[in-house]
C-alpha cells in the first residue's frame, strides 16, 4: 500500500472519529452534565490530523502534475 492510499484511508477513519467526538461533546453539553472543559477539547486532535491529511490530499494532484511535466 502506498502513502497516498494509506493517508486517504486514515483520513476517512479520522473523519468518523471526529464526528463521534463532536457528538459525545454535544450530548454532554446538551444534557448539562458536569464535566471538565477537557471534554470540549476532545475533537481538536482528530480535527488537526484531518486538516493535515486533507491539505496533503488537496496538494497531491498538483504535486504529481508538476512532477509529471518536469520528468
Amino acid at each position: 500500500m502506498n502513502w497516498s492510499k494509506g493517508i486517504r484511508q486514515s483520513h476517512r477513519w479520522l473523519s468518523m472519529l471526529f464526528i463521534l467526538t463532536v457528538l459525545v461533546a454535544s450530548y454532554a453539553a446538551a444534557t448539562g452534565q458536569e464535566t471538565d472543559s477537557v471534554l470540549y477539547y476532545l475533537p481538536l486532535p482528530p480535527l488537526l490530523l484531518l486538516a493535515l491529511s486533507g491539505l496533503y490530499l488537496f496538494a497531491l494532484p498538483y504535486v504529481q502534475r508538476r512532477r509529471g511535466s518536469a520528468g
